[in-house]
């Protein structure tokens, strides 16, 4: 965090104006020695789905070698593992659980008109700031229509969005899950709102699709922005590989589905899970058979593909315009999704797959390294923020990682804080090097799940109710007391009339 005299005279005016920010922007003037910034976001993309994570498929191969070109965190974690919630605290740098944010919304009422968006600060100190496509959240449904959703004007000088047929692009079309919607890919039809279903689309040859759009739309603001000497701050939403998986059909070949490997089924799996703790699709209450699990990989990863296709087009013009060496690019992903494992799919719950999100961040000068110290997305406002020079709220909750980008064995914090709330109360996860801990409620009453990451990284043995752990179940249960109270002491006025409970099945 950056320390400024600044900060003690405006902490001695808050104590005398409750109501004044606890830091301004501090005005300074457009020069191209201040860095560009170059923020991409995918949507839903897990670990498990790029190869520079692990994958074995070749899937991504321009965000490996942006991985190859920076700072590659193998340890990052989204706040929540849904949509809305995620990115507003990453835009506005606090936790879901700090501005009660938990809904379909920019968080702006939450945070308050006087506080910076990462965004805004750029803007308030001269930056030229964009976007294109969803950054804020939106649902499906916008994208189709081209609205912005639940987007924050004061962040952006432009807005642009990325409109095109999505689940209604002609080509072969599936729906596979049985359940609750029968076999007909819709959206919003006779009542039903369908917006997160598993369809496949193989789109003809010919038609737009939102990544597409984005892409096109991006690089045109990098030429545009290179024949000008004010500074940018971009930022780039993804929408894959969100559902509805579509994809021009040449980027489902390589993934032929009846190759697809599903994960491994243990017996009784289930059985430790806290009733919560079950996800809220999965291929039992969706009625998967095999052949459909296997098609819904198969589509994840073309999808996957698609979107890192477009990434590359967004890279290159950066590159071909000669910007490459001014401009800090990140990379990431809003929050994970289950791609079968413990036969749940998509996202919601707090298991690795769920909440593990590829971070990437490039930064003129550094050498390429890979990291792994817990860091959280929260982290970005700060750490962006300070390797440009600019001073933000001594109130923000994430931690700058530009130590992490000059020594990357530094550890940046003990354990990683994500949550959630579903199935009518709250779940919180402490993800430490070494341990898994996840709690159902303040006061643990719906249960608590426990895994040792070196010997289970696939969390298949909950010993949070083995006699032989409860030392360790009791020192979580206290360092989450902790972290609760460190997330909720902070200076946010908040409008518990937007705290609304999410529809999954709307995004």
């Amino acid at each position: 965090m950056n320390h400024f005299s600044f900060f003690a005279v405006a902490a001695a005016l808050l104590a005398l104006h409750p109501s004044m920010p606890t830091a301004t922007a501090q005005q300074q003037q457009p020069g191209q020695d201040r860095p560009n910034v170059l923020f991409i976001i995918s949507d839903d993309l897990t670990t498990t789905a790029v190869s520079s994570y692990g994958n074995k498929l070749g899937t991504t191969p321009h965000i490996d070698r942006l991985a190859s070109e920076g700072t590659r965190f193998t340890r990052a974690y989204s706040q929540y593992p849904v949509c809305g919630p995620s990115r507003a605290s990453l835009m506005f740098g606090y936790y879901p659980s700090a501005t009660t944010t938990y809904g379909y919304v920019s968080g702006r009422r939450n945070v308050g008109p006087d506080r910076n968006s990462w965004a805004q600060l750029f803007r308030e100190n001269g930056y030229r700031t964009a976007r294109v496509s969803k950054i804020f959240h939106m649902g499906s449904v916008d994208i189709m229509e081209g609205r912005h959703g639940a987007d924050d004007p004061a962040s952006w000088d432009e807005r642009y969005n990325s409109p095109a047929p999505e689940v209604h692009a002609e080509g072969d079309s599936e729906l596979v899950q049985n359940n609750p919607y029968g076999r007909r890919p819709v959206l919003r039809e006779e009542g039903v709102n369908g917006g997160n279903l598993m369809n496949i689309v193989k789109a003809e040859e010919g038609q737009p699709h939102t990544d597409g759009r984005t892409a096109e739309q991006a690089s045109e603001l990098i030429r545009a922005y290179a024949e000008t000497e004010q500074p940018f701050f971009l930022s780039v939403g993804f929408f894959r590989p969100h559902v509805p998986f579509v994809a021009p059909k040449e980027y489902f070949e390589p993934y032929p589905y009846r190759e697809m490997v599903l994960p491994p089924r243990v017996q009784g799996d289930w059985d430790d899970i806290p009733e919560r703790g079950i996800n809220y699709v999965t291929s039992v209450n969706g009625q998967m058979s095999p052949e459909q699990e296997k098609k819904a990989i198969a589509a994840y990863y073309a999808a996957v593909s698609y979107m890192d296709a477009q990434l590359g087009k967004v890279l290159q013009a950066l590159r071909e315009e000669g910007l490459e060496e001014n401009t800090i690019v990140i990379f990431t992903s809003d929050h994970g999704f289950h791609l079968g494992e413990h036969r749940f799919w998509m996202k919601v719950g707090l298991h690795e797959e769920s909440v593990r999100v590829p971070l990437i961040i490039k930064a003129p000068g550094k050498e390429p390294a890979v990291s792994h110290s817990l860091v959280e997305l929260l982290d970005l406002y700060p750490t962006v923020a300070e390797m440009a020079g600019l001073e933000y709220s001594e109130h923000l909750q994430g931690k700058s990682l530009v130590q992490t980008l000059e020594d990357p064995d530094h550890e940046v914090r003990e354990a990683a804080f994500s949550m959630h709330r579903w199935g009518g109360g709250f779940a919180y996860l402490l993800r430490s090097e070494k341990w898994a801990y996840i709690q159902y409620d303040e006061d643990a009453g719906s249960g608590m799940e426990l895994y040792d990451m070196e010997r289970d990284p696939q969390q298949y043995n909950n010993l949070a109710g083995n006699p032989q752990y409860e030392d360790i179940v009791a020192a979580f249960r206290e360092r989450l007391q902790q972290k609760l109270k460190e997330v909720r002491d902070n200076d946010l006025v908040r409008d518990e009339s937007l705290d609304v409970t999410y529809d999954t099945t709307g995004e």
